[in-house]
């Protein structure tokens, strides 16, 4: 049974680095499209690219994930709790694309694995508040921090951005922009990868060390292979769905404007990932740096309503997936 398990965790491992890629496509490339710094297939060929390569420079923030992880109960009991935390996380993932809605694919996992630990201690009585201290203090706090941060940071850059720019012509100007977009859109797929690749290679780990096929928190090579490919697959057939929300629907956009977006998300990203050590949503991070960014021309450019729906789906994205995780731990319980 621990067998199946497994390689039904790696799977659904497979299967929400594909979705988050497919999902967050539009978060790489909504502006640079919306501002025709590059034409659609160019811009979805590049974020796949540095998706790619992004998952593959880096196993640092996977194995600080894993290690804050590693009391997760061994044999079929750890597996099921990841089983049902990726159902929940691609079950939520699937119903917010469907709506047009940028979520968090990182909120999702969270709460999905949040909800089915918690399911599990009910079922087994284990005692695992310390776990979710830890969850809360590096994990959750830096997630619901960013969107804040992004969004002030790219309010602040267009400032000294406008003032570099106070002797060239609107076109000239425009098209200064529109190549730094190229740079930053590829610069904000790379971190993208790094950051989201490294996810799916932390389940995937937790999952060898819960059916105890590996003693070690180290990031194979074939993990490393299987989520590179697996979000860059997910970015290359990606959606535009969201991309119409994220690039039309929010705020009116401008090469400037699109420049210190893509630049203040793609250093959060990597800064996030590399130095700091901690997941960021890239969703979360782009969206509040395109409202920033917009907000700056003046307050009334921001659509509030689709705003509005976008905030109240980032709020209710941790508390669902935590009771679709734990709904799907109790189903499971019978087999673990």
């Amino acid at each position: 049974m621990a067998t199946v398990l497994l390689a039904g965790v790696v799977l659904l491992a497979g299967g929400y680095a594909f979705l988050n890629g497919f999902h967050d496509a539009s978060n790489s490339v909504a502006t640079s499209v919306r501002t025709r710094a590059l034409t659609p297939s160019v811009a979805i060929v590049l974020a796949s690219f540095f998706n790619l390569l992004g998952a593959l420079v880096s196993t640092a923030l996977a194995v600080v994930l894993t290690v804050r992880f590693v009391d997760l109960p061994a044999g079929p009991e750890g597996l099921g709790i990841l089983m049902a935390g990726l159902l929940a996380a691609c079950g939520w993932g699937v119903w917010t694309w469907w709506r047009r809605m940028p979520s968090s694919s990182t909120h999702a996992l969270v709460g999905g694995l949040v909800g089915s630990g918690a399911a599990s201690t009910l079922v087994g009585g284990r005692n695992i508040a310390e776990s979710y201290r830890l969850i809360w203090e590096q994990i959750a706090l830096p997630l619901l921090l960013s969107p804040v941060i992004a969004f002030a940071l790219a309010y602040l850059l267009v400032f000294p951005a406008t003032w570099l720019m106070r002797y060239s012509s609107p076109r000239r100007g425009d098209a200064g922009n529109r190549i730094a977009q190229s740079v930053f859109t590829s610069a904000f797929s790379l971190g993208h990868g790094i950051q989201d690749g490294q996810r799916t290679m932390a389940v995937v780990v937790l999952a060898l060390l819960a059916a105890g096929q590996t003693g070690d928190t180290g990031i194979p090579l074939w993990v490393q292979l299987f989520a590179a490919l697996a979000l860059a697959g997910g970015t290359l057939f990606g959606g535009w769905r969201i991309t119409h929300t994220l690039g039309y629907r929010l705020v009116r956009m401008d090469p400037l404007r699109g420049m210190s977006a893509q630049a203040v998300s793609s250093a959060m990203l990597f800064l996030g990932a590399l130095w700091l050590h901690i997941p960021l949503s890239s969703t979360q991070t782009m969206t509040s740096a395109i409202v920033g960014a917009g907000t700056n021309q003046r307050f009334s450019t921001v659509r509030l309503i689709p705003l509005r729906e976008i905030l109240v789906t980032w709020l209710v994205t941790a508390p669902v997936t935590a009771v679709l995780g734990g709904i799907f731990l109790l189903a499971l319980s019978p087999l673990l």
